[in-house]
């Protein structure tokens, strides 16, 4: 994910300041040291970088940070400010036409993910603002571009206006006619991509340009690309004023640079964030939520809107009562699961969660699969042991039969049954929570998980200690 190498280095600089009572020149030097490294390393604009460390080292510095009562947080709190500065301060979304068509203009390198995006982007607009949307398939020069974009519109069920390899002019000006008499909320032209910028290329983006008169231009930058993708923007948006970026595989790079670096050099905000290959890994681009996950504070925000947009609120509290009561069995768990997967993948739902940064190495080894795997296994019960889960339990014989019938393991059945009931023990325990055990848990996950009991040995060596 991108990020993790930053957010480790930065978090680790943090830490060694936290728990000081009070901070030195000395101390705050040795910071910034880790802090440019962390910066180089996820390959930010040498500008940026200077900028950032300036500004950092200017408020840390002051009289009111070292003779405060907690002089590291607030050091936490200025770095926090600085990189929520550099990507942008305030979330900036499309701006829509309030009567007829918004036409949305997307630009780019060949290799950024522009096309991927441009799917991602319609099924979003479409989910989160009820509009109908088309794409208009322009770019008649990379091989298989326009086959490309008709198979992710027919996976969306939206509309992909094409005229084969004719003209880009003639094809934006005859799809924005279509658009107009279908009665479209919102056109996306997805234009031709190159592997570096040139003159042809960008005196079509041009023409283009003039004849759509777009709402927005979104250039969409590769998040690999590091600090060259603030040059590529401030060269686009130079020539062609773009209103906005589009930051793609955020999940494929440890570093991450190119967020960090594209609003100072280009001052073109980001507006969207896409990560992975699947249609809803997009979501719009929060400089402060970023600057949390950064930090490894979580984003408890974009958490509650993920839910809140796949999630149906009766649906959920349905859920919640039926785990606090002893009715909970494994349809609900079921139905629970289809839930989580619509929300997305669970390490990246566990990394919206404050604190659970430092378990990253953990979260990434965590397979989604395992979710089918106990699907199967509980569509190899009968109706009778789904709604009645102390039969599987006191039956050994059952559980024979139902491993085996999954093709699986009776271990990965005892598996389930514990799945099953750590879930009816979690929902009591946070049924009967204060709002300072909600506050303890943002800082502490792990103290929710099930602890594990200690057993002393007997006989010899007893004075040794095993779970």
């Amino acid at each position: 994910m991108a990020f993790d190498s930053l957010s480790s280095r930065l978090q680790m600089a943090m830490r060694r300041l936290t728990g000081k009572g009070k901070l030195t020149e000395t101390d705050i030097d040795e910071m910034m040291r880790e802090v440019r490294l962390s910066l180089l390393e996820a390959d930010v604009n040498l500008k940026v970088i200077k900028t950032f460390i300036n500004n950092v080292k200017e408020k840390a510095v002051g009289q009111k940070i070292l003779s405060g009562l907690n002089p590291g947080q607030q050091v936490v709190k200025i770095v926090f400010d600085e990189l929520k500065r550099v990507m942008g301060d305030e979330s900036v979304g499309i701006s829509y036409k309030i009567n007829g068509l918004t036409v949305i203009m997307t630009v780019g390198l060949q290799g950024s993910g522009k096309t991927t995006a441009i799917g991602k982007m319609g099924a979003f607009i479409r989910k989160t603002e009820k509009k109908k949307v088309m794409f208009i398939a322009a770019d008649i020069y990379r091989p298989a571009a326009i086959d490309q974009l008709k198979t992710i519109g027919k996976q969306l069920d939206i509309f992909v206006y094409d005229e084969g390899m004719n003209k880009a002019q003639t094809i934006v000006k005859n799809g924005l006619t279509y658009a107009k008499e279908n009665q479209y909320d919102v056109v996306i032209i997805d234009t031709a991509g190159r592997l570096h910028i040139d003159e042809a290329m960008m005196q079509e983006l041009v023409d283009v340009k003039e004849i759509a008169k777009p709402d927005e231009i979104l250039l969409t930058v590769d998040a690999m690309t590091g600090q060259v993708a603030a040059q590529v923007a401030e060269s686009f948006h130079n020539q062609l004023n773009t209103t906005g970026a589009i930051v793609t595989k955020l999940d494929g790079d440890t570093r991450g640079g190119a967020a960090l670096s594209i609003r100072e050099i280009s001052q073109i905000p980001i507006k969207f964030a896409s990560s992975g290959e699947k249609m809803d890994s997009f979501e719009a681009f929060h400089p402060e939520r970023m600057a949390s996950r950064i930090l490894g504070m979580g984003d408890m925000l974009t958490l509650i809107e993920t839910a809140t947009q796949n999630i149906d609120e009766d649906e959920a509290m349905g859920m919640m009562e039926k785990m606090m009561s002893d009715n909970f069995n494994y349809n609900d768990l079921l139905k629970q699961f289809k839930m989580i997967k619509r929300m997305g993948s669970i390490s990246k739902i566990m990394g919206f969660i404050p604190g659970m940064g430092k378990y990253k190495d953990q979260l990434s080894n965590v397979d989604d699969k395992q979710f089918d795997k106990m699907s199967v296994l509980i569509h190899s019960m009968t109706e009778e042991e789904r709604k009645n889960p102390k039969l599987v339990e006191s039956s050994s014989r059952r559980r024979q039969r139902i491993s085996k019938g999954s093709g699986m393991q009776v271990s990965d059945l005892n598996r389930l049954i514990q799945a099953l009931d750590q879930q009816k023990k979690l929902a009591k325990q946070m049924s009967g929570m204060s709002e300072r055990d909600m506050k303890n848990i943002q800082r502490n996950p792990q103290s929710l998980m099930p602890q594990q009991k200690v057993k002393k040995g007997k006989g010899k060596n007893k004075g040794q200690f095993r779970f």
